[in-house]
Order: structure tokens, then C-alpha cells, then sequence
């Protein structure tokens, strides 16, 4: 792993806990062992996925695991929370100095769970507090049945707008079996048909139009920068609040590769994200916002979330102190490399990719020219010891169960030391396999969408060159459970 750590005081502490885990539950400890070992022998190309340091994993192993913590520093529901007081600060100061944000809370177990704090925070901002100083009430229980009638009311008619799915959006951004789209009347802005990019005026002409209370940025599958000097100027149009939600993309924030209109903290009211993905922390969630958004935000426990994960707080303060040396500014900076020669390397041997490039971490490729579809190009990969994920396309005809398209990701790999070459490398084990599949027919003698054949031998040609590749760039160099 290109992130230094002590191999052999970290061999020591999983072979300890391991023996402890073991003795109670001998399945989950040889569980925990394959997971590393299938995560060594594969390419993971996961875009959403990395691998945190043993400090952080480890940092999520104790006894803070075994508190209750409802409310925030200082204002507790529960005694005895001095020692998780000192690890949530700690890590609100390490994220507002990282990105320059006046305000943090590190509470949200999940990006979702940022989404929903920073929704209802939006929604009693902008709603709830004018509702009720008009009613001349401090809380919602002064309200009487009639006012209180009329704010849900109130809460309910907002409106969001927000990427489409299959342009690049979050399920989170008004898409309507998830809890977004149910709490928002949502309408979404897509991309342009031709080059695939944002289009900017275009967003404008539907915020004019829709007049939201919230307008989404931020993406799930975009390969590419967003200007949110740009995003704000349209917000401030029409007054809604510019919510960006940074999950995929806060470690080329922290790393500075995103920088002055590209750098979504200093230009959006509220700003959330995940901690793992390319910032390389442990999976949770993550609000940053403006000052008059935080008192709000503040009280997402126990407004939507229960009680905080003291021990994963704890590990967002480690990841986070890690995420302000100055070797990751190099390791964000080579994430990004990375994906344009990864771009390149399939452009070049004539694998469409969306957008024709990548500007962040991800690449989206467009696998109908092979004849088949994005969930047979997963499954044929993963065969091949590629780890990747299927996911739409713009527009795209197969939907977003089958997909027509592929979405890979070099955060994972980058921390493993790859480079260049390597991604080239990469690319060309993912034409070879794409070019080797085949669908099948379904019974009727249509070609099907799941069913696939990969010619004989590709497999196994593609684990042994991925292994070489693997073994130069050893996942956690020198630890060892054995």
C-alpha cells in the first residue's frame, strides 16, 4: 500500500484479534481472512470503494462502540461522553480546517444519512425557524393544531432539483423510490445529448422554471468537474440553497485537486459526504455547511438519526488527520492521473467512454458497441478477477437494472501504488475481456440481457496477468496473518 504504516505491529494486532474473534466465532474470523485475501488477488475498480490504513480500521475495534451518544459536543442526552466529546470535536476540527468549512458535523452513519440531516436542516432553515417566529413559538410543541397543520403543509410543497440518474445522479437526488423523492416534489436536470457535459444554461432555464427550495449538485457517475461558482449563481437566482453532496469526490477536495470553482465547499450552503470512497476513511457520512445552516444541522440526532457510532467518529478523526498530510495532496492528485490514463488506455483501443475522458476518479464506459449489456460486462469481469459495477449511461436503453454501461474507478488501485503504465495495463485486460463475451439467447431465442459466454481460456489469462500486476503493488506490504 503507498500509505506507510508499521506492518509488523499491525500483523501483530489482527493476528491477536483474529485468535480473540475466532475463539468465539471461528466462521467470521475466516471470513475476515478471505475478505482480505480476495481483495488482494482482485483489481478493484469500484469507484466508490478504497482501502482504509490499519489505523483507521483499527481505531473502529473498542470501547467506544459500547456508548450511547445522543446530541452533540458538550450537549448530551447521556452522561459520561467526555472521552466521545473529544473524538467528534477532534474530528470536526480536522474536516473544517482540511476543507475550509466554517461549520462540520461528523455524525451521519452513511452519505444517505448526511443527505437526510442536510435535507431536514434545509427544510428547518428556510421553513420551520420563519414558521415559527411568525407564530411567536420557540418549538414545534407551542405550535397550535391549525399553525401546525399548515407547517407540515409548508414542509411538504418544497420542491428539489436535482441530477437524473442516468446522467450521473445519486439515487438521493429526487429519485422517486428513495426517501428524496418522496420528502420533494423533484424534477431533474440531465446532460447534453451530444458531448455528455452539464449544461449549464440549461440547469438555469429549469430552476427559473421549477423555482426549487433545494437545488442539487454533485454526481454519482459524472466523469466530470462541475462549476459550482457557476451551480450558486443559479441558486442565488432563483433562491433556493445549493446543496452539494461531494461523496464520491471530497478526497480530490481535500487532496486540492479541486480547487476555486470546482471546489463545491466555499460556494454551497451545505455540503455532504461520505468518508471512505477517495477520502479513505471508514464508511460513514459527513455534513459541512455555511454558519447559518448549523444549528440546524446540528440537531440531526435525533432529528433523523439515532445514536452516533462513537467508534467510527473516533476512525473519521484518524482518517481525516491522515487526509491533511501532505502525501495525500500526491495520492488525490495521482487518483486523477490515474483515470485519464485509464481513459485513454480504453479510448485508444476503441471502447467508447462517456464524455470521451474523465476530469475526477471515475470513467464510465459505454459497453453496447460489444454487443452486450452492463450487467454481462460485471459479471464476464468479475469472472476475470475485475471488480467493477454496472450503471447507466445517459439516455440510456437498457435501464438501470441491465444498464448498457460499466463504471470503474482508480481510488482503490492508486492507494495500492499504481500508475500509468499499470492503468494501461488495466484497460487492456478490460478490452480483452469485454471483446471475449458473448450473450446468449433466452429461451424464446432472443439474445439475452444477464446470460453471457467468455471464450475459453480468457479468464484465467486475465487473473494471471492481473496478478502480476497485484503482486508488484501488494495490498498492505508485509502484514501478515499467517
Amino acid at each position: 500500500m503507498s500509505q506507510p504504516f508499521d506492518a509488523s505491529a499491525a500483523s501483530a494486532a489482527y493476528k491477536n484479534a483474529l485468535e480473540v474473534i475466532g475463539a468465539v466465532e471461528p466462521t467470521v474470523a475466516g471470513a475476515i481472512r478471505s475478505e482480505l485475501a480476495d481483495q488482494r488477488a482482485s483489481l478493484k475498480l469500484i469507484a466508490s470503494e478504497n482501502y482504509a490504513s490499519p489505523a483507521v480500521l483499527l481505531t473502529m475495534g473498542n470501547w467506544f462502540s459500547d456508548k450511547y451518544a445522543e446530541g452533540t459536543v458538550g450537549h448530551r442526552f447521556y452522561a459520561g461522553c467526555q472521552n466521545v466529546d473529544t473524538v467528534e470535536k477532534l474530528a470536526a476540527d480536522h474536516a473544517k480546517e482540511l476543507f475550509g468549512a466554517p461549520h462540520a458535523y461528523v455524525q451521519p452513519h452513511s452519505g444517505i444519512d448526511a443527505n437526510l440531516v442536510a435535507f431536514w436542516a434545509i427544510l428547518a432553515q428556510r421553513i420551520e425557524s420563519p414558521a415559527l417566529a411568525e407564530a411567536g413559538a420557540k418549538h414545534v410543541n407551542d405550535l397550535s393544531d391549525q399553525d401546525w397543520a399548515n407547517l407540515r403543509k409548508a414542509l411538504g410543497d418544497q420542491k428539489m432539483l436535482g441530477m437524473s440518474l442516468d446522467a450521473g445522479g445519486h439515487l438521493t437526488h429526487g429519485f422517486r423510490p428513495n426517501i428524496s423523492g418522496k420528502m420533494f416534489h423533484q424534477t431533474s436536470y440531465g446532460t447534453d445529448p451530444e458531448t455528455g457535459l452539464l449544461d449549464y444554461d440549461e440547469v438555469a432555464r429549469l430552476a427559473r422554471e421549477f423555482k426549487p427550495l433545494i437545488l442539487m449538485a454533485g454526481y454519482s457517475a459524472y466523469p466530470r468537474k462541475v462549476n459550482f461558482a457557476k451551480m450558486r449563481e443559479i441558486a442565488d437566482e432563483v433562491g433556493a440553497t445549493l446543496m452539494v453532496d461531494m461523496a464520491h469526490f471530497a478526497g480530490l477536495v481535500a487532496g486540492k485537486v479541486f480547487t476555486d470553482d470546482f471546489n463545491p465547499v466555499p460556494h454551497a450552503h451545505v455540503t455532504t459526504t461520505t468518508t471512505h470512497k477517495s477520502l479513505r476513511g471508514p464508511r460513514g457520512g459527513m455534513v459541512l455547511c455555511q454558519p447559518e445552516y448549523a444549528d440546524a444541522v446540528d440537531r440531526g440526532c435525533p432529528m433523523v438519526l439515532g445514536g452516533p457510532l462513537s467508534h467510527v467518529m473516533a476512525a473519521k478523526a484518524v482518517a481525516l488527520a491522515e487526509a491533511k498530510l501532505p502525501s495525500f495532496q500526491t495520492y488525490a492528485g495521482n487518483v486523477a492521473d490515474n483515470a485519464v490514463s485509464l481513459a485513454e488506455g480504453l479510448m485508444k483501443r476503441g471502447t467508447k467512454v462517456v464524455t470521451d475522458g474523465t476530469e475526477n476518479h471515475i470513467v464510465l464506459l459505454d459497453v453496447s458497441s460489444y454487443g452486450i449489456t452492463g450487467r454481462q460486462a460485471e459479471s464476464a469481469l468479475l469472472d476475470a478477477g475485475i471488480v467493477t459495477n454496472r450503471n447507466a449511461v445517459p439516455r440510456d436503453p437498457n435501464g438501470a437494472w441491465y444498464t448498457s454501461g460499466v463504471r470503474i474507478g482508480t481510488p482503490a488501485l492508486t492507494s495500492r501504488g499504481f500508475g500509468a503504465d499499470d492503468f494501461d495495463r488495466v484497460a487492456e485486460l478490460i478490452v480483452d475481456v469485454l471483446s471475449a463475451t458473448t450473450p446468449t439467447n433466452t429461451a424464446a431465442g432472443a439474445p439475452s440481457k444477464a446470460k453471457y459466454v467468455l471464450a475459453d481460456g480468457v479468464a484465467g489469462k486475465t487473473r494471471a496477468a492481473a496478478a502480476e500486476l497485484l503482486d508488484v503493488h501488494p495490498l498492505y506490504p508485509g502484514l501478515d496473518l499467517d
